[in-house]
């Protein structure tokens, strides 16, 4: 998300989707503010395609479906937030019948940048752990190999686990999949400082 709203005055959500379902980029919606979504760099996209193509293949033949970038999720009455990548285990509930706004996700990944991290671990990480139906929260970093897992044990109670090393796995409990660091991070060149 950018830092500066594209739309300084408040307006509602159903303002912000006739709106968005017009724009020809992407905006969050969040406190009833609209924000412009910034581009992605190459590890980013990697990344983010990486961990698609997994839970793709791990998802054949289950009733799972993951999505990359574009799924919008509505986190609450009045709030909207895309995701990096999105997946939802059992029937996908969507807001309406356009069917772009998914409003049950299981798991919800971000890929980590210095625009975004900051709010990805604070105001959307707030909003994604009211949604109920979220199990896993994945931070991944796209500079160096840091991978930040919660998974929701109660309601108000998460398991939050680092994960550091190229030969660890990430596993995603709530849709029992276990991926491999070194497949999330294929072809990704750490940039040394």
């Amino acid at each position: 998300m950018s830092a500066s709203p594209q739309v300084a005055v408040k307006i509602t959500p159903q303002e912000y989707l006739a709106f968005e379902r017009q724009a020809t980029e992407k905006h969050e919606f969040v406190d009833g503010i609209i924000y412009a979504m910034s581009g992605a760099s190459k590890e980013h996209n990697f990344i983010s395609s990486n961990i698609t193509g997994e839970l793709y293949l791990a998802f054949k033949k289950r009733p799972c479906v993951v999505c990359a970038n574009d799924m919008r999720v509505k986190v609450n009455e009045s709030d909207y937030v895309y995701p990096d990548v999105v997946a939802v285990c059992g029937d996908a509930q969507f807001e309406d019948n356009t069917f772009d706004t998914l409003s049950n996700p299981t798991v919800i990944i971000e890929i980590l940048s210095d625009s975004t991290e900051r709010y990805d671990k604070g105001r959307k990480a707030e909003l994604y752990r009211a949604l109920p139906t979220m199990q896993d929260y994945v931070l991944i970093s796209q500079t160096h190999c840091y991978i930040e897992h919660y998974h929701r044990q109660t309601a108000t109670q998460w398991l939050f686990t680092i994960i550091s090393q190229m030969d660890e796995k990430l596993t995603l409990p709530s849709v029992n999949v276990t991926i491999a660091v070194q497949d999330i991070y294929d072809k990704v060149s750490f940039k040394l400082e």
